[in-house]
């Protein structure tokens, strides 16, 4: 590192001395691209990364609703405006006990490197609440949704801000957020939001997006090191939309998917995972995963501990999808899945391996698809679900497909590009900072000091 981001970076932990995870992204992009900001002198004078790391905006609210016992609970709401030099902002809404404005915050600078890496207009944000949706009535997430949306809508349009899903955010949310946007705002905005359902003028793939465009990028990392999916053995953290496509896929190009988890343990299935059995599962049911058991007994659970690492990551592998949430694979985790034989891993998930796994998982030359390349899909979907409301048309799934591939296939061109330009091998996470930082960079410059 130089002086500078060394610098910044200290002055952030400062700034910010409780928000782990949001230092956690910060450290990992400011030291990364290092090699590009020593080529530019001019960026300490105009404080580029001062600016960088610090929000345009954030936006924090509360959030009443009333329950099925008619108690009323409050929980909090999050939006973080973080970065518009390429386009409105643009990031999903996360409903998770977890959330924090740590958490936001990294999931929103994060997002401002992931959109300018597909090359469309759009800035980085990030949003949601520490609400559970989780053993919640329809009735009571439609309540919740529509007090969550009187006062996001302050703050979005589809010019301005566009909204997804993320975690505990999928199709019913999001109509529920829509629904209520359209009524208070007395007009059909369909760009406002993305993930719409398809009868609502969501576009066709966004579902199978970002587990599809993770793949893509993984087919385009192996195969420019002389390697394919076929009949390689792929273990998957989480059973979610990410996995579950992912999974899919992989079984496409002939991978033998053994492993799926979620946060109570992994089932193990050394025939291959029944993938039917898990959309059932997950997608239909909303059942825990330990359930795949009842259905092919000669499966496996394992549970996970709490405090440790999750069990998934133990099970030999050449191909490991971290598809869960961030810190998924930690040191004990990544040096597990080396000496298993694990060759190559792709972040489905938002920043799911600690730095120090990263540094450890290239210095020993495992290849590393970084989440914000490797997950980009999603959004990069999103995007085009924007352009075909604003020209109020719809694409097929092939066309919209046949574009995510295109996407998919030039952001590895992009992060292998800038890997090449400033020799770093096959570390791909800085290639990917770097040549998104390049484009963000060079719009804030051309825009001023604002």
């Amino acid at each position: 590192m130089n002086n500078y981001t060394q610098k910044v970076i200290e002055e952030t932990k400062n700034k910010n001395p409780n928000e782990k995870e949001f230092l956690q992204a910060v450290e990992e992009v400011l030291k990364s691209i290092t090699p590009a900001v020593k080529q530019h002198t001019n960026f300490e004078k105009s404080a580029l990364l001062e600016r960088l790391v610090e929000p345009e905006r954030i936006i924090m609210f509360r959030v009443p609703w009333v329950d099925d016992n008619g108690k009323t609970q409050v929980n909090k709401g999050y939006r973080v405006q973080f970065n518009g030099a390429l386009g409105p902002y643009k990031g999903g809404l996360r409903f998770h006990p977890s959330v924090n404005l740590s958490i936001i915050k990294f999931l929103g600078f994060e997002q401002i490197f992931k959109n300018a890496l597909t090359g469309l207009p759009i800035g980085g944000g990030k949003g949601g609440s520490d609400f559970d949706p989780k053993g919640k009535s329809d009735a009571e997430i439609m309540r919740f949704c529509q007090s969550f949306m009187s006062e996001l809508q302050r703050h979005i349009g589809h010019d301005l801000d566009v909204p997804a899903g993320d975690i505990g955010v999928g199709g019913r949310e999001i109509g529920y957020l829509f629904g209520q946007y359209r009524k208070i705002k007395n007009q059909y905005e369909a760009g406002v939001l993305t993930g719409k359902g398809l009868d609502y003028w969501g576009s066709l793939a966004r579902k199978e997006a970002t587990g599809y465009g993770l793949v893509y990028y993984m087919r385009e990392m192996l195969g420019a090191n002389g390697h394919t999916f076929k009949d390689k053995v792929v273990t998957i953290s989480g059973s979610g939309n990410v996995a579950i496509y992912a999974c899919e896929k992989a079984q496409q190009y002939g991978a033998k998917v053994v492993a799926m988890s979620d946060s109570n343990g992994c089932i193990y299935d050394e025939e291959g995972i029944n993938l039917d059995i898990i959309k059932d599962l997950k997608e239909v049911k909303r059942a825990r995963i330990k359930e795949y058991l009842s259905f092919k007994p000669s499966a496996k659970y394992f549970e996970n501990e709490e405090g440790k690492e999750p069990k998934v990551w133990s099970i030999k592998t050449d191909i490991a999808l971290p598809c869960a949430t961030q810190n998924d694979i930690n040191m004990t985790s990544a040096k597990k899945l080396f000496e298993n034989g694990c060759m190559a891993i792709g972040e489905g998930a938002n920043m799911p391996t600690t730095n120090e796994a990263i540094e450890y998982l290239i210095k020993n030359g495992v290849l590393l698809a970084p989440a914000k390349a490797a997950n980009a899909g999603g959004v990069a979907t999103s995007a085009l679900e924007m352009s075909q409301n604003s020209m109020r048309l719809r694409w097929t799934f092939d066309e919209v497909n046949a574009k995510l591939n295109d996407i998919m296939v030039n952001i590895f061109k992009a992060c292998k590009d800038a890997a090449d330009k400033y020799n770093l091998g096959i570390n791909y996470p800085a290639g990917a900072n770097i040549a998104a930082f390049e484009l963000v960079s060079s719009a804030m410059e051309s825009q001023g000091i604002i």
